[in-house]
């Protein structure tokens, strides 16, 4: 997107870091954003190993461009918003795009989660691996919500079983032998890993959370509010080390993290973030929230895109070249997709991909096939 020129001290007309046009901007990076309000400063660095959290912080962004982070580096780089190009030759969201764009930097200035709404395939997903990638921020740290999930599950998980096993094994095999430590038993999941110390944040996708249990919005509201939360198994471990002689809790317990790899301290077992992370969570509408719940988020409604747009979206994923090759037959389509009312734009992106390359216009059966991949939505008898 192309942009007018701002000086740098010129914060109030030009103010946004995140664009959804796929592109770095050199003049912007997550580490020129402004300190939090007051009120959403969290953990002093000083207090953790510095050290450590530098060497994470640069594996994790080696981690955005390894092979098993290519599906999600090609959603970030496939993600539009819709602009329209002014008078002055510059480009801007239109009206309908720019609460998305609006919404993305107050929730990164105030250091709020983002409740994102809108239609199946509007691109809510999609959204939170265009900000991982348009402000390199590592790769995303994704919960996806089912009814039966819970926080525990989205904090950490505590294998008590192998931990018992392993202590039994050493019991038999050699008395003299010390248990493994704790931390071996313990992995923290997508929640508690994007809690953890971090000079920048991270991304954290919490995925279709209208489907949770009811009281799971509920108990997010302390650790969306205070950016910290416990590991009991832990914190007993601390208490019991207190009637100990010659054992010191300085020295925090390493667990695994939901990144590939990477270890993390926790000190007197609890987690709380020094950076609150970028909180994306997804909504289809299939329920309401508690006000409690609301308050504590920002709220954006991902449009539904016109024609132009898809254009756009389309143009992204298949390239120049091959949208050029198939304009006539993608104007067809992404007409057809818009007159059809419930639909996704995934299923346009499928019939492009199949119609335009692979079934030949003659062939008997195409309207049959087309017919199957833009199905409404709304209505699985049609």
């Amino acid at each position: 997107m192309a942009r007018a020129k701002q000086t740098k001290a010129n914060t109030t007309e030009e103010w946004r870091y995140f664009y959804g046009d796929g592109n770095s901007h050199p003049d912007v990076s997550i580490e020129k954003l402004p300190a939090p309000p007051p009120w959403r400063t969290f953990r002093n660095l000083e207090m953790v190993d510095e050290e450590e959290i530098d060497a994470h912080w640069e594996t994790i962004r080696a981690l955005a461009n390894s092979p098993e982070n290519e599906r999600g580096r090609k959603k970030g780089e496939n993600f539009r918003i819709y602009t329209a190009t002014k008078k002055d030759g510059t480009e801007e969201p239109t009206e309908e795009w720019k609460d998305v764009v609006n919404g993305v930097n107050a929730a990164l200035y105030l250091r709020r989660p983002l409740l994102v709404t809108g239609n199946p395939g509007t691109g809510k997903t999609s959204l939170a691996y265009a900000i991982a990638h348009e402000l390199k921020l590592g790769p995303v740290l994704t919960w996806s919500i089912t009814a039966r999930s819970t926080l525990q599950d989205g904090l950490y998980r505590y294998d008590a079983i192998a931990r018992l096993q392993d202590a039994q094994l050493t019991k038999e095999q050699n008395q003299e032998k010390q248990e493994k430590n704790i931390g071996n038993y313990i992995q923290l999941g997508s929640v508690g890993t994007a809690f953890l110390p971090s000079r920048f944040p991270r991304v954290l996708l919490i995925d279709e959370i209208d489907k949770s249990d009811i009281n799971l919005p509920n108990d997010l509201l302390h650790l969306f509010e205070e950016g910290m939360f416990e590991i009991p198994e832990l914190v007993r471990q601390v208490e019991d080390s207190d009637e100990k002689e010659n054992c010191s809790i300085a020295h925090p317990v390493k667990v695994r993290t939901q990144d590939a790899g990477i270890k993390a301290s926790i000190y007197e077992g609890r987690v709380q973030c020094s950076a609150f992370p970028i909180v994306i969570m997804t909504s289809n509408g299939e329920r309401e929230f508690p006000p409690a719940f609301l308050r504590r988020c920002l709220r954006v409604k991902m449009p539904d895109p016109n024609e132009e747009a898809l254009k756009t979206i389309v143009k992204a994923h298949f390239g120049e070249d091959n949208f050029k090759k198939a304009s006539s037959e993608i104007d067809k389509l992404v007409k057809e997709f818009r007159d059809g009312g419930d639909r996704a734009t995934d299923q346009l992106l499928n019939a492009i991909y199949l119609l335009a390359n692979h079934v030949s216009p003659q062939a008997t059966d195409r309207d049959a096939i087309k017919a199957l991949l833009l199905k409404s939505l709304s209505n699985t008898d049609e």
